[in-house]
């Protein structure tokens, strides 16, 4: 995981916070933080190996330099003067950026610290869940462009704040407060500015310290079911919880509970 970590990267920024716990900056600043192609590229490079190294990554944190940005969305100086075809292409990579972050078997936890609109805004979506400081703004402004929530916006934006308020949201490209879209469900917690980072590592660090094979589980059984009627998805429930009976994990926490102690799970 340390070659990852000290990889070189052009758009983006690793860091290895306490305990198993892996925080992706966004690092691109001086352009809003905006997406260019080769953040998409490198975004979902480094969530697919994250996702193939969870045996040593229990929690990541994604979040931004600088405080006035979280992502601008897609970068449109770059897209200036595209074809259709190098448009569709770099679409393309988004796609697969977003699926690499969906997909991956690690919770993600989005801290966002200022503007996350549009492509932003999905990526904010796209995590687990979402922290976010106090003067953190939202939108998915994409109709006011000509062109339309493309990476899972309109999806997840409706799972989160239920259809009609999101039909208003995207079909008005409205902007809206981080107070807001805590009322609404989009936002788990709002914290001071200065201090987004350090909640989310905190309860990054809480989930990494709990039986891994477990988390995994249950948050394959919250995303599958959630697209399942209720009792298809119990189902699906009880064969993820059977799954744990047999592991290692599931003797050490019964053992560390009666012994008083705090278990020490191996992911086994």
């Amino acid at each position: 995981m340390n070659q990852l970590i000290n990889a070189p990267l052009e758009t983006l920024k690793l860091s290895q916070l306490a305990g198993p716990v892996v925080q992706v900056s966004i690092n691109r600043p001086e352009a809003a933080n905006a997406i260019n192609t080769r953040m998409g590229e490198e975004l979902t490079d480094v969530f697919t190996r994250l996702a193939a190294g969870r045996e040593q990554v229990r929690a990541i944190v994604l979040t931004a330099e600088g405080d006035r940005h979280f992502c601008a969305g897609g970068d449109l100086k770059e897209r200036n003067g595209m074809t259709d075809a190098d448009f569709l292409r770099q679409h393309a990579i988004y796609e697969r950026m977003v699926l690499a972050i969906m997909d991956c078997p690690v919770p993600v936890i989005a801290a966002v610290n200022g503007a996350a609109f549009a492509g932003g805004c999905e990526l904010a979506l796209a995590c687990d869940f979402v922290y976010a400081g106090d003067n953190a703004r939202f939108a998915l402004t994409e109709t006011s462009l000509g062109i339309m929530p493309g990476c899972g916006g309109t999806q997840n934006l409706a799972r989160a704040v239920g259809t009609r308020r999101a039909k208003e949201l995207i079909l008005g490209a409205m902007p809206f407060s981080a107070q807001d879209a805590c009322e609404w469900g989009l936002v788990n917690k709002i914290c001071p500015d200065h201090s987004v980072k350090q909640e989310a590592a905190h309860i990054a660090q809480r989930i990494a310290a709990n039986a891994p094979l477990s988390v995994y589980q249950a948050k394959r059984a919250i995303d599958h079911g959630a697209r399942m009627d209720s009792r298809t998805a119990m189902f699906f429930e009880v064969e993820a919880y059977n799954r744990l009976v047999p592991t290692a994990d599931r003797l050490e926490g019964i053992a560390a509970f009666n012994e008083k102690r705090k278990p020490v799970f191996t992911g086994r």
